[in-house]
């Protein structure tokens, strides 16, 4: 059984717009956007490219914001107990969609549908489904089902689609030479030009395939080099900043120790400390 709450399509804002819910919605939220966005997730606020889709499942934190002069997008408030949502495969984290106009088409019949049965025409719309007994109502909720289930199959399609992107091998090469090589100069641009999209559409991809934002995994891959250095080698900390691809010796060490929780000097101590100990242990 589906419940839909409240619909909206086209919906228009400035740039300054900021929707958040700390505690989230008793229901699910499906919002396909129309412009870029920001995503706060798992701590981290992340842009995103237009034309992708995100469900917010039930009691989970919402957090979304525009990027540019006018943000716009579809949504709709909904409440289910139908398969195809409860095991979509994937929740809280946008994903783009392949045909924007198709999904728009379909929320906004939705949209229409409901209004039907709600007796308002506006774009924006309260659909309480529960508790409808004549036929006309059940007709509608029969096609308002309808539509629902076609707009979460396509989708489902495109997760599972991007799932086997062609793009797939190309962000493993790219993360190897990260790793291989972290020193270098990384940028989002570098890197999406290297594969030919968008910076956008890069750290999409990259967050979706790996769960770490590619400059993050810059990151990550900077201070394992560095931890290596400062355990295997006597290189002085600036000669290992400049080697781990940092131009400034205090960032360096300010990201190491908001990372790793030690500067880099105390790091090298306590590693120095523990291999004497295990080196020549108290009798």
């Amino acid at each position: 059984m589906n419940s839909i709450h409240f619909t909206g399509y086209n919906a228009q804002h400035t740039k300054d717009f900021v929707f958040e819910v700390e505690e989230g919605y008793n229901c699910y939220l499906l919002l396909v956007t129309h412009t870029p966005a920001r995503f706060y997730i798992d701590g981290i606020t992340e842009e995103y490219p237009a034309h992708c889709a995100m469900l917010y499942t039930p009691h989970t934190p919402i957090w979304y914001s525009g990027t540019t002069d006018n943000y716009s997008d579809d949504w709709i408030r909904f409440s289910s107990d139908e398969t195809f949502v409860q095991s979509f495969p994937q929740t809280n984290r946008p994903f783009p969609i392949s045909d924007p106009d198709y999904c728009h088409n379909l929320i906004q019949l939705l949209t229409w549908e409901t209004s039907l049965w709600t007796g308002t025409s506006r774009s924006f719309h309260h659909a309480k489904t529960d508790g409808c007994t004549n036929e006309s109502n059940e007709n509608s909720n029969s096609v308002t089902a309808q539509l629902l289930r076609i707009l979460f199959l396509k989708l489902r399609d495109d997760v599972l689609h991007h799932a086997i992107s062609p793009h797939n091998h190309a962000l493993l090469m790219l993360r190897r030479q990260i790793s291989n090589n972290p020193q270098y100069s990384w940028t989002i641009q570098n890197m999406a030009e290297q594969l030919h999209i968008s910076s956008g559409h890069l750290q999409l991809l990259y967050k979706q395939q790996f769960g770490v934002s590619c400059m993050n995994d810059v990151i990550d891959f900077r201070l394992r080099k560095a931890k290596d250095l400062l355990v295997y080698t006597e290189q002085s900390i600036a000669e290992i900043a400049e080697q781990c691809g940092y131009k400034n010796v205090e960032h360096f060490c300010r990201q190491f120790h908001k990372n790793i929780g030690a500067t880099p000097g105390n790091f090298r101590k306590s590693i120095t400390s523990h291999q004497n100990l295990e080196r020549f242990p108290f009798p």
